[in-house]
């Protein structure tokens, strides 16, 4: 989500994957996906700026830059199997 904010000085946030279209004459509208119409103070550069920097926020804790040390391993090797399997020596 990105914050945006009304000309009332009202702050609200936007989903980044809602944002269909940015016109900025005057004033800045942001034009939903829904056909809702929003007019914000931010200019279309910095809402753009917004969108990439929650993107790739959003990008950089799926690819694990953020994770838990608990969820992480140091070595392959410590990754033990728990039932290991034992040849079957009854194959007759």
């Amino acid at each position: 989500m990105i914050r945006l904010t009304r000309l009332d000085g009202d702050v609200f946030f936007v989903s980044p994957d809602l944002i269909e279209a940015t016109e900025e004459t005057t004033d800045t509208h942001v034009v939903l996906s829904n056909g809702r119409r929003y007019l914000v103070i931010e200019k279309t550069d910095a809402i753009v700026a917004r969108i990439i920097t929650f993107k790739s926020s959003v990008m950089k804790r799926a690819l694990g830059g953020h994770g838990r040390k608990y969820l992480r391993r140091k070595t392959e090797g410590s990754y033990l199997p728990r039932c290991p399997l034992k040849p079957d020596h009854n194959t007759d």
